[in-house]
């Protein structure tokens, strides 16, 4: 168990915001996080777990104990005859596992490419991207209780997971720190295609039954070109969550706004475009001191050089605001602001 003093958290957020944490523990795995339960000072502080940095606001300085998840590793663990089981620490980067299935010819996560952040962060967000969720691939994980240091094993039922949402942003949340998660690829693998910027790629390039390579390329592509890369300019990906309203709601606001853009879901709600609606409201490349919203994508608040995490929250807070006069959604940001 590594302890550090007055650690700098700004290359460990990809929004790039100063804070510094009082006390960091790098962790390595489950020993790591049950040798912090029963240090003696340690133990009884409060902890705040940490990854990729790349869903979090920094707004001050961290009094918590930082625990900075580490955990690597990646590897088949079972093949059945439905599916494969791939397992992967915590610590690793996601983008780079999505990579790394793909190249052992374990298809199923090429949707999911380019997203920011770790492995382990990935099922506490529920993270998801052009009609996958990482719902929609999940097996189990490993986890440690904070309290108790006690390993646990929970499957998809106890994971609680929603849109954008899991059982560890509520119920266990700071109470649990996750150290391997296992994803099921199920066979045959069968693209997912049904989102309009991958219909374009099938007409640009004519291929009608694309590789799970193919996919892949094409939703890095998708996504550099709409997105900053967070090693060139600060961001923390989609700020806010797409709204899903009422079908009743959503005529409401098309009737004033024809040409929102939304998408019917299954259960009969309406999913919301929250980028199109701060478009609309012209907040594309304004700003509040050094944080702004990026030119080509309004969903995305970046880092224009220097940002603090106060202005990060002045301009989100604006644009809540801004969104709510005129559409009357109040958009929930995706980040957790600490």
């Amino acid at each position: 168990m590594q302890i550090e003093s007055g650690i700098s958290l700004k290359p460990y957020n990809t929004f790039g915001l100063p804070a510094v944490a009082h006390t960091l523990v790098r962790v390595a795995g489950d020993a790591d996080v049950r040798g912090v339960v029963d240090h003696p000072q340690l133990g009884r502080a409060a902890k705040f777990i940490l990854g990729g940095g790349s869903n979090i606001i920094l707004t001050r300085d961290m009094p918590q104990v930082v625990l900075k998840v580490e955990v690597r590793g990646m590897q088949l663990v079972e093949e059945r005859a439905d599916a494969w089981i791939v397992e992967a620490g915590a610590g690793e980067n996601w983008h780079e596992f999505v990579a790394y299935t793909l190249a052992q010819g374990w298809p199923g996560l090429e949707n999911l490419a380019l997203i920011p952040g770790t492995v382990g962060a990935s099922p506490v967000q529920n993270i998801g991207a052009y009609g996958i969720e990482l719902a929609d691939r999940f097996e189990s994980l490993d986890a440690v209780d904070l309290m108790t240091g006690r390993g646990v094993t929970l499957g998809k039922e106890t994971c609680g997971f929603g849109y954008r949402q899991s059982v560890f942003k509520n119920l266990l949340a700071g109470r649990s720190v996750i150290t391997r998660v296992r994803f099921r690829l199920p066979k045959p693998w069968q693209p997912v295609l049904g989102y309009l910027d991958l219909e374009r790629k099938i007409h640009e390039t004519g291929i009608t039954a694309p590789s799970a390579q193919q996919v892949f390329d094409w939703i890095c592509a998708i996504r550099r070109a709409k997105l900053p890369d967070p090693g060139a300019i600060g961001n923390a990906g989609s700020f806010f969550k797409n709204p899903i309203v009422t079908p009743e709601q959503c005529r409401d606001i098309i009737g004033r706004d024809p040409e929102i853009v939304h998408y019917p879901l299954p259960d009969g709600s309406v999913k919301l475009a929250a980028g199109w609606m701060i478009d609309a409201c012209g907040w594309k490349g304004k700003h509040v001191g050094q944080a702004g919203v990026y030119e080509k994508q309004a969903l995305v608040l970046v880092n224009r050089g220097g940002a603090i995490g106060s202005e990060v929250m002045l301009l989100a807070t604006a644009i809540q605001e801004s969104v709510y006069g005129r559409f009357g959604i109040r958009l929930e940001p995706e980040p957790v602001v600490v």
